[in-house]
């Protein structure tokens, strides 16, 4: 495998680009490490992390361009339980926080792979598929992990409150809908922002790539916005989806506010 890498142009080219990536990424991680910051450990091991998953996943995607259609749905399905996984441990300790997040990323992402493939916006073949189906589980699991980080922030910051608000006779529904509307809203504020800035601060790698290989720019643009709008449907149903579990989970069933120190 060595051989083939060390004379393969390409992948000579790429990974001396990797190496440029890198050096860049260790600037950022020993400023942080000089300013006390304690977050080098954790980003070091997501970027080598990140790597060494983006290579394997590269090269399973080769291996499936020459394996039947019906294996890119197990492999979508293996992205959406690593995805409830990572938004899951992000999740503190939100009650069923793994079955929340599961629940949102499979509804979320499911419903725009499934709808848009059958609108012909993804073409049925592995080689579509995975990769566009990957863009959009990645992105209902950054929103399911942001909602269900900012509702656990939004709990302990009012505990008090909520359960004041439950002895008054408020229906637990009630009592923490503003707290689950903020974590849907934090949820989303990345991807709204990414689509108030299409096409003006910034042209999306996927368009580019398309002008670069010669589609017309205007059908490139218009296949741009299609995906980030597949985009924005997954992350919302996801962090909806969440909002909605969370209301089940967080109380028992006298309607008290369960503890967040327990199994997830």
């Amino acid at each position: 495998m060595i051989d083939s890498i060390l004379s393969d142009p390409a992948l000579t080219r790429g990974l001396g680009q990797v190496a440029a990536a890198l050096a860049l990424a260790a600037v950022v991680v020993g400023i942080v490490s000089l300013r006390g910051l304690g977050l080098e450990h954790e980003w070091s091991i997501a970027i080598g992390r990140g790597f060494v998953q983006i290579v394997l996943m590269g090269s399973v995607i080769g291996l499936l361009l020459s394996v039947p259609f019906a294996a890119s749905g197990l492999v979508l399905l293996g992205m959406m339980l690593g995805g409830a996984w990572i938004a899951h441990s992000r999740a503190g300790e939100i009650p069923g926080a793994f079955r929340i997040a599961t629940a949102g990323i499979v509804l979320g992402a499911g419903v725009v792979i499934v709808t848009m493939t059958a609108a012909g916006a993804i073409e049925a073949t592995v080689r579509d598929l995975v990769p566009i189906g990957s863009m959009i589980v990645a992105n209902g699991m950054k929103a399911s992990s942001l909602a269900l980080d900012r509702f656990g922030d939004e709990v302990e910051s009012h505990r008090e409150e909520i359960e004041a608000t439950l002895a008054l006779g408020v229906a637990p529904s009630r009592a923490i809908a503003r707290h689950v509307e903020r974590g849907v809203r934090a949820a989303l504020i990345p991807t709204v922002d990414s689509l108030r800035s299409l096409g003006w601060v910034w042209i999306p790698g996927l368009m580019a790539g398309m002008i670069l290989s010669g589609e017309d720019p205007i059908y490139a643009a218009e296949y741009q916005f299609v995906v980030m709008a597949m985009i924005f449907a997954a992350a919302g149903l996801a962090s909806l989806t969440c909002g909605l579990l969370v209301e089940r989970y967080a109380f028992t069933d006298a309607h008290q506010l369960r503890s967040f120190g327990g199994e997830s």
